[in-house]
């Protein structure tokens, strides 16, 4: 009796160990797809928000167009339609974006933040009137920039139409490197994680191939073998970047509490976009790995299998 519950005992745990042995690993394949997309996640959010970042820049450009000193207010009035005509002004609720900034608002800023009053040595204010606008952000060029303020000066009444120079080339050129560095480190890390996923799907099917192999021996036809490894894989994808999603709102949430300013480079529709994306391209990344390895299998003669 203790011989036959022994032996039998020893059966049953044959029998698992084998079970376990020949089984899928989910949990791995869906970590090792939740960790890479993660990472492309991350990478992929910096790109967003240096984005975001050069967009809120570009559309705060400003130049001041300062007005010759005895000039009315007929002609004052005159010179603000002249600018609003002008189609590289940004548009602010479908009207250009244009406010008249007068020498006595001028004089006291100037007051405030230096303290002196120059109107005590001077007689008068020696500001002048001026119109604040705003370009449009796809004239945010050096080049574009210079033609826009020879066109300022050319119209009556404008003394002089200024910008911060240097600030647009910086700007520009910082824009551009990071961009650059970005999406080449992304395209790096696509590359390298795909393939990881890649290998993550080939271990798990390696499991596998003796399952293979016997709906081969009873007559199944490639398709339909195919069929539940494909859909399993495609939807431990799906499943990886749901996870991947999930994480990368948590830590987004995170730095949000911490850092409020980061609210502003939020672009939700984008962000979901993102997301959506992940899903998509673990279900793909898995898809096509299986696909290859369920085809390697399949072409694997008995011997090759061990």
């Amino acid at each position: 009796m203790q011989l036959i519950n022994y032996n039998t005992l020893q059966a049953i745990s044959k029998q698992r160990r084998k079970k376990k042995v020949g089984s899928y690993p989910s949990i791995t394949v869906v970590f090792s797809i939740t960790l890479a997309l993660f990472v492309i996640g991350l990478c992929s959010l910096f790109i967003l928000y240096a984005d975001q970042l050069s967009r809120n820049i570009r559309n705060n450009v400003e130049i001041q167009v300062y007005l010759d000193r005895y000039i009315t207010q007929e002609q004052t009035a005159k010179l603000a339609q002249i600018l609003k005509s002008r189609t590289y002004l940004q548009l602010k609720a479908g009207r250009p974006d244009i406010r008249f900034f007068s020498k006595e608002e001028a004089a006291k800023v100037f007051i405030k933040e230096t303290g002196e009053n120059f109107n005590t040595f001077l007689g008068e204010n020696p500001l002048r009137d001026a119109f604040i606008i705003k370009i449009k952000p796809e004239f945010y060029n050096s080049r574009q920039m210079r033609i826009i303020k020879t066109d300022l000066e050319k119209i009556p009444g404008v003394f002089e139409a200024t910008y911060v120079e240097d600030l647009v080339d910086r700007i520009n050129r910082n824009i551009v490197r990071i961009t650059v560095i970005l999406i080449a480190f992304a395209g790096i890390l696509l590359l390298t994680i795909s393939i990881l996923i890649n290998n993550t799907i080939k271990l798990a099917m390696f499991s596998q191939r003796f399952l293979i192999r016997s709906m081969q021996l009873v007559g199944a036809t490639y398709s339909f073998i195919r069929t539940p490894f494909l859909l399993r894989a495609a939807a431990y994808g799906l499943i990886g970047g749901l996870l991947a999603s999930l994480l990368l709102w948590l830590l987004m949430q995170y730095a949000y509490h911490n850092v409020e300013e980061l609210k502003i480079l939020d672009d939700p529709i984008r962000t979901l976009g993102l997301f959506i994306f992940l899903c998509l391209l673990g279900a793909f990344i898995g898809f096509i790995s299986s696909y290859r390895s369920v085809n390697r299998y399949l072409a694997l003669s008995l011997d090759d299998l061990y």
